[in-house]
Order: C-alpha cells, then structure tokens, then sequence
C-alpha cells in the first residue's frame, strides 16, 4: 500500500462537496473506514464519500463502480453502494471520488453471521442474481475470475511465507486443496458477473446474518467459481449444502472445486494480512487473521 501524499480530513471532505456539489454540503461529515483502496466518509445518514488513498488503480477501480453499478443493484437483493454523485479531480485532490448510497451494517470480520441458515440463502440468493451473463463490454478481472493456474506463482509464495511464519500447520494439506482445485476443469459458460472480492472486510452484517456487500471495485466477468469460494470464508460449518441447495443454477462438481482453490487462496491473503495487523506492518489488519484461518480448516477437511 501506497498512501498518498495528501492527508484526507473531514475539513477536505466538506470542501470538495461544496465546490463540486454544493447542494449536498449543509450534510454533516464523519470518517466510516479506511479500506485497501479508498477511504469512506459518511455524508449525513443515507450517502458516503470514497476517496482513493492507497494503491494507485484505484482511481480506476472508482470510475468503474460509478459505470456500472447503477445498473446492477436494482436487481441484487442485497443492498449495495450505488453511485450518486461523480468527483472531478481538481487542485485541492487531483484523484477522482465518487459519492455513494450509505449501507448500514457491520463487516463480517468482526461479527460474523450467526443465523447460519438465514445467510447461507441469503449469500446465494445475492450471487443467484448477480451471477448473471456479462455484456460483451464488461470489465476483465484484474487477477480473478480467469484460470486458478495462472495465480500458481503467487499461491507457492503466500503458502511459503506464512508456512515460514508459522501460520500453517499443515502445507501439505493446503498443496493437496489447491491442487485438486488447479487439476479441475476449466469453466466453459459464458462470462458471468463477479464482485470477484467477497471477503469478510466487503459483506455486512446485522441481526445475525447479511444486510449488504460493498466494495465493487474488482467488479468483473468470469468463472463464477471465483465468488462461490466466499461460501468458505464467510458461513460457519455445515452450511455448505444449504448454500448450495438455494444457488442457482446448480453448480456442477468442477466448479465446485475451483470454488475450493479460489476459497483456499483467499484464505492464505486473508492470514498473512492479520498476522501483519497483529504486528502493527502496513496493510496488516488483524481482523482479517481468525475467519481466513477458520476457511483453511474447513477447506483441509474436505480432503480428508
């Protein structure tokens, strides 16, 4: 992570609404999150501002969301932060911000859903709809909803450094996951819709299970197997069939192990990424470490 050089404060916040949409600017203004990408301010109770602070394809990331999303939320039965207002980028912040619906809800890295049936339809009744065929216009993934294979190199390395650590107990049985989901065939469909970054810090939680899903900047087309892995990372245990039972259309077993090997990958981010919040490193968050290292265990047993 990059920050940018430009220190974000509630006073900058305030004066871009009010040069660049002024009839929002009597709204109150407080921080919501600092995330991978963005930084998210509230604007009064219903909006939020997001403001590239890290990493530089956020801009792009931004402009996408605000492309496309108006166009996709109204069939999602979750809510999601749809696009209102669009920022330009000027002297006072020379990146692009967007201004968003707000999602109420709490991220599920820090309280997990405990109605476990209610959110294993619900997270599948969310990709049955959004998991639809993608015009022929859509974004490409950066890095997701392609081949496993190709994230080969990368996995070998994210497996070496947290077995160095000791963050995994047991390699062998990760390799074993991870190869059976490479070995699968590849998907044929057509390119689906993907959020592509459905991780505990990106799905909300209230009263129990889901209330919304953020963060769409990895917004893409491809294998579906690419988000059906958050039925690892983000459901307790024994619910994998229930999830399954309510998605539509019945995923056949190959995609169910690329699932597997996406589910696995993710998992081994999501451990380096709290063991690096547990010792204060930059873009470590500690919140990350305990639902990544539930998902490896889970997935280690289905193969044995």
């Amino acid at each position: 992570m990059t920050h940018v050089e430009i220190e974000i404060t509630a006073e900058l916040v305030r004066d871009l609404v009010r040069e660049q949409h002024p009839d929002l600017a009597d709204r109150p203004v407080r921080l919501g999150a600092r995330g991978w990408d963005n930084q998210l301010w509230r604007l009064g109770d219903d909006l939020a501002v997001r403001l590239p602070w890290a990493t530089g394809s956020a801009d792009a990331l931004l402009r996408k969301e605000y492309s496309w999303l108006p166009t996709l939320a109204p069939r999602l039965p979750l809510p999601i932060p749809v696009p209102q207002r669009f920022g330009e980028p000027s002297e006072r912040f020379p990146r692009p911000w967007i201004i968003t619906t707000w999602v109420p809800g709490t991220p599920a890295d820090r309280i997990p859903v405990t109605r476990a049936s209610d959110a294993a339809e619900s997270l599948a009744t969310f990709l049955t709809a959004l998991h639809q065929p993608a015009p022929s216009g859509a974004p490409a993934g950066r890095d997701r909803g392609g081949p496993l294979a190709d994230r080969a190199e990368a996995f070998a390395r994210g497996l070496a450094s947290a077995t160095e650590r000791g963050l995994i107990n047991d390699p062998d049985a990760v390799r074993a996951v991870w190869h059976d989901a490479v070995t699968a065939p590849q998907w044929t469909g057509p390119a689906l819709w993907l959020h592509a970054d459905l991780h505990p810090a990106n799905v909300l939680t209230a009263d129990g299970t889901f209330c919304g899903v953020v963060d769409f900047g990895d917004l893409c087309a491809g294998d579906p197997a690419c988000d059906l892995a958050a039925v690892w990372q983000l459901l307790p245990d024994d619910t994998t069939d229930h999830f399954y039972a309510a998605y539509q259309p019945t995923p056949d077993t190959a995609t169910m192990r690329r699932a597997r090997g996406w589910a696995m990958a993710r998992a081994l981010g999501g451990i380096l990424i709290g063991d690096a919040g547990v010792h204060g490193l930059p873009g470590g968050q500690p919140t990350w470490g305990p639902p990544a290292h539930a998902a490896l265990q889970r997935l280690i047993a289905t193969i044995r």
